[in-house]
């Protein structure tokens, strides 16, 4: 018995915050019909004493839903493209590895004051200095003296494979090998030996 007169009170109180929430509602849809107009905050302040904060902010959030659904259709009517797909940009392109390993070598050259070491740098330009594609000739005496600098593993790993390449190159056709690969590593086995 005591149950039911509970829900019966729970169900009053729901009903009239329903009530309190309609009148508040419908006036600002009326009040939308108004192209370009941001009249919804001042009916919810209107109805600020009925409700509470967190209904305040339930209906503050309805209103702006149904505000961007008319207006989304205004634009698709008038036919043009919504914000969001304006937005929608390509990010700019990073630039390459041989990009940033040419920079970063001509920053040596430089000596920059910003130049620092860069492990990943070094590595691209270790594995790709003999193709003339990607370091240029322009480039290539300026790596030459940077190996000059080259210690320790990286050194003795860069002449081992300078070797293995030269190797490889002579038991190929004549007619196969490229001039400009055998010269440079012919520089960097002199250079280094």
């Amino acid at each position: 018995m005591v149950k039911q007169k509970r829900k019966g009170l729970e169900r009053t109180a729901k009903e009239s915050k329903k009530q309190k929430i309609t009148p508040a509602e419908e006036t600002p849809r009326a009040s939308e019909a108004r192209p370009g107009k941001e009249a919804a905050s001042p009916v919810v302040q209107e109805a600020s004493p009925e409700l509470s904060p967190e209904e305040r902010r339930v209906l503050e959030r309805k209103l702006k839903k149904e505000r961007k659904k008319e207006e989304k259709k205004r634009l698709r009517e008038a036919g043009i493209a919504t914000a969001q797909t304006a937005k929608v940009q390509t990010p700019p392109a990073k630039p390459s590895a041989a990009v940033l390993a040419l920079e970063y070598l001509q920053g040596w050259a430089e000596k920059q004051e910003s130049w620092r070491f860069q492990k990943t740098r070094q590595t691209w330009l270790l594995l790709h200095m003999y193709d003339e594609d990607k370091v240029p000739e322009q480039h290539f005496s300026t790596l030459l003296d940077y190996l000059e600098g080259l210690r320790g593993s990286a050194r003795e790993l860069t002449v081992q494979k300078a070797e293995t390449l030269m190797q490889e190159l002579d038991g190929t056709d004549p007619k196969a090998r490229s001039l400009g690969k055998m010269q440079r590593l012919r520089q960097v086995l002199q250079l280094l030996s």
